[in-house]
């Protein structure tokens, strides 16, 4: 039923690119609240080679993920068929999150379709790669992304950006380290 991958192949990362959502997990280092957010827009993920790949962070109510991972780097993806086969692919690795500031941003924001809300891209190395039946998963059909991420995102100023995220992004639920002051201001560059 399950299988263990030594890299992500072509099989895989055509199953990864046809899915359009993906949920992230992650967790702090001990005791806290375990994380899982959905996310959407296919244009926000990619597989950059065979067992490193990374998503495009943007503008959200919470900042577990980063606050995780700049906590432990502990991180699972995980992608599962809704039409077709019944398929799961799980990808657990270590993440890190590159910031505007960092100098490999420009050249990875450029593999990403354009989004207003930008926070930062993580990066993932995977350490397993692993897919399973997916059986009970329900069959469900797809009919177009939500815009409202995005148009929140646009609406929003310079000014207004840097104050929703210093108030809902600078520490995690459990009070984990999140964005810097310094990284509250949005992104010059858009994806």
């Amino acid at each position: 039923m399950g299988k263990i991958h030594d890299r992500i192949d072509d099989r895989l990362r055509a199953f990864i690119g046809a899915q359009p959502v993906y949920f992230v997990a992650t967790a702090p280092e001990q005791g806290g609240h375990v994380n899982v957010s959905p996310k959407g827009y296919s244009d926000t993920f990619t597989v950059i080679n065979d067992s490193t790949v990374a998503y495009l962070d943007l503008d959200g109510s919470g900042v577990e993920t980063i606050a995780h991972l700049r906590q432990n780097g502990r991180i699972t993806i995980m992608f599962c068929a809704f039409s077709g086969p019944p398929n799961i692919v799980r990808l657990y690795g270590t993440g890190r999150v590159v910031v505007p500031e960092d100098p490999g941003f420009p050249e990875l924001l450029a593999r990403f379709g354009p989004h207003p809300g930008v926070r930062s891209i993580i990066v993932v190395d995977c350490d397993r790669i692993a897919d399973s039946c997916g059986f009970s998963v329900p069959f469900m059909s797809y009919d177009q992304d939500r815009t409202l991420l995005d148009e929140w995102a646009q609406r929003k100023d310079s000014k207004a950006k840097r104050a929703y995220r210093a108030k809902n992004n600078r520490e995690s639920i459990d009070g984990i380290p999140g964005l810097s002051p310094g990284e509250t201001d949005p992104a010059v560059l858009h994806s």
